[in-house]
């Protein structure tokens, strides 16, 4: 059975619940899933100005908990097109393991969140893959396989890179019925490739 850590960044909530549709989709895939938040680089002051709700109690991932898992779903924001400061900072941190190989062959995706269509939907990904191309992790994308992704009934979020949601540019937008539909579909077919290459 594999394992897979579900690691996301979440200031105002959008992520964390898409997390819970990637992670019925993973546990219905035949995945044990745990679920990680990244460290916060902000201070308590800063996220108060910021209006941000407090944060869920999902345990915070540590470096060495990565050697755990089979795979990682990563739950990232978009900052003007990309993944935000926290997760770079934790991942800058992963040099032990990238020196003695320990993450070569373990499996990754990606689901994320943005203010606008265009605010880094596809962006986030294609920046996400050099990050994990040195680690020797490989990169599976959602791909077209949930007809969702192509509707026009809405605006929504979703690329061929993974799931994704609008949180609109004041963040008051909550994941769609259809948003948390792709990502549940997502959770389950990583899980369907992950338990292959655990084999």
């Amino acid at each position: 059975m594999a394992k897979i850590a579900i690691i996301y960044y979440s200031t105002y909530g959008h992520i964390r619940k898409l997390a819970e549709s990637i992670k019925k989709g993973l546990e219905a895939g035949g995945a044990t899933v745990d679920v990680f938040q990244l460290p916060e680089t902000l201070s308590e002051e800063i996220l108060t100005k910021m209006g941000a709700p407090p944060k869920a109690d999902d345990p915070v991932i540590t470096v060495d908990k990565l050697t755990e898992y089979d795979g990682f779903m990563f739950g990232l924001p978009g900052r003007y097109g990309q993944f935000p400061a926290q997760f770079k900072s934790f991942w800058d941190s992963t040099g032990s393991l990238w020196g003695a190989g320990k993450l070569i062959g373990k499996a990754a995706g990606v689901f994320v969140s943005t203010g606008t269509q265009n605010g880094g939907q596809e962006t986030i990904g294609l920046t996400l893959v050099p990050q994990l191309a040195h680690h020797g992790i490989i990169f599976v994308p959602l791909g077209y396989q949930d007809p969702r992704v192509f509707s026009y009934e809405e605006a929504h979020g979703a690329s061929p890179y993974g799931a994704g949601t609008l949180a609109g540019s004041d963040g008051s937008r909550q994941p769609s019925e259809l948003e948390l539909g792709v990502a549940e579909t997502q959770g389950k077919a990583f899980a369907t490739v992950v338990a292959k290459l655990v084999k």
